[in-house]
């Protein structure tokens, strides 16, 4: 068994992880970081990045689509296609391009990276598993950085044609129907962009209303265009598993009638949960914030030199904020004095049209006691 030694242990290569591991690397801090998959994480792998490609390629589609039937102006071109191959095989070059420059950068601040599966056995040391046998690293300071995974419903498991948002951005074809179940973020974004592709696509919300989670002004121009698009939307229902055929997806109406929705492929976009198991989380003494490791404005956790960054700590989950905070921790291993100021983290839709919040929603400003005025 090998032996290393760091100042500084990063434990995830996503947004959080590498953005850390680079700072920290440009700040003279001895820095190594353990990943088992792909650099970039969740964001550029399966998430962000193949997602806004898939988005990208599916509006020029539909774009395209639209000169072939005319305009008033006398503009006509031929009915487009698609080779759906093609576009997948393009997500993933630019993915494939992005971890080179996640890899080069790394290199370039001169953090070490060792490819394996890491353990934590206590709040200074870890064992990795790698291709070349089993890897001890002692560090005075540990970066929790693990991410996220897509919650699984236990009567929709993942596996042939239910799928989660990892799978439904390497389909093998456009599915002639999907059934999309939960109407936040990441399922509309995907239902929207599948619908310009050509599919049929339901959503199926449990809540009174699609994007429940943004402010119900922002969401009607989208709801007007889901319409638009030929996408079905039932509100107030929920997904009870397959149909017993398997050729469509149960689920029970806001009257509680049950129905069966015809699906191809069903992509269950229920949330995301932090990872936490695996690791050797659980042997350590840290505090918990329900389903989260509990942080401070620092992202310490409640144990001494032990930081943690990322969707891994709460919501937002979102790329920049993991980013934000892993450049801090970074900056607070090497002395620094700084301090994680949550007031206003800017979050993007990519639904069409698209929405934009920063800092606080009309209700949440009302409840903090705050005087508002709504333009």
């Amino acid at each position: 068994m090998g032996e290393m030694r760091a100042r500084l242990l990063v434990i995830g290569g996503g947004p959080g992880g590498y953005v850390a591991a680079i700072r920290a690397g440009q700040l003279g801090v001895d820095t190594v970081l353990v990943e088992e998959g792909p650099l970039g994480g969740t964001c550029l792998n399966i998430g962000c990045i193949p997602s806004k490609a898939l988005i990208h390629a599916a509006e020029a589609f539909a774009e395209a689509g639209r000169h072939a039937v005319g305009s008033a102006f006398g503009l006509r071109a031929e009915r487009p296609s698609l080779d759906f191959g093609q576009t997948i095989a393009w997500k993933d070059a630019i993915v494939a391009r992005l971890n080179g420059g996640v890899a080069s950068l790394l290199r370039k601040s001169q953090a070490r990276v060792l490819r394996g599966h890491a353990v934590l056995l206590d709040g200074k040391t870890c064992a990795v598993e790698t291709d070349t046998g089993p890897q001890t690293i002692r560090a005075e300071h540990v970066l929790l950085a693990t991410g996220s995974e897509p919650v699984e419903l236990p009567f929709l498991p993942f596996g042939g044609k239910v799928i989660s948002s990892t799978e439904a951005l390497s389909l093998p074809e456009v599915p002639g129907r999907l059934a999309v179940v939960g109407a936040g973020y990441i399922g509309l974004e995907l239902g929207t962009a599948f619908a310009k592709l050509g599919a049929a696509v339901t959503v199926i919300e449990a809540a009174g209303r699609v994007l429940p989670q943004y402010d119900a002004d922002l969401v009607r121009p989208v709801a007007r265009r889901l319409q638009a698009l030929g996408v079905t939307v039932l509100t107030g229902a929920r997904a009870r598993g397959l149909s017993a055929d398997g050729a469509g997806l149960a689920i029970a109406g806001e009257d509680g009638a049950e129905m069966v929705v015809p699906a191809d492929v069903v992509l269950v976009a229920v949330g995301r949960r932090p990872r936490t198991v695996g690791f050797g989380l659980e042997g350590l003494d840290l505090e918990m914030n329900g389903p989260f490791v509990r942080i401070d404005e620092r992202c310490a956790t409640s144990m001494r030199q032990v930081w943690a960054v990322g969707d891994l700590t709460g919501e937002p989950m979102l790329a920049h904020r993991a980013m934000a905070q892993g450049e801090m921790v970074a900056e607070i291993v090497a002395g620094h004095r700084r301090a994680f100021d949550k007031a206003a983290i800017p979050a993007v839709c990519f639904t069409d049209p698209e929405i934009v919040t920063a800092g606080l929603s009309p209700e949440a400003a009302r409840e903090a006691g705050h005087a508002i005025r709504v333009g």
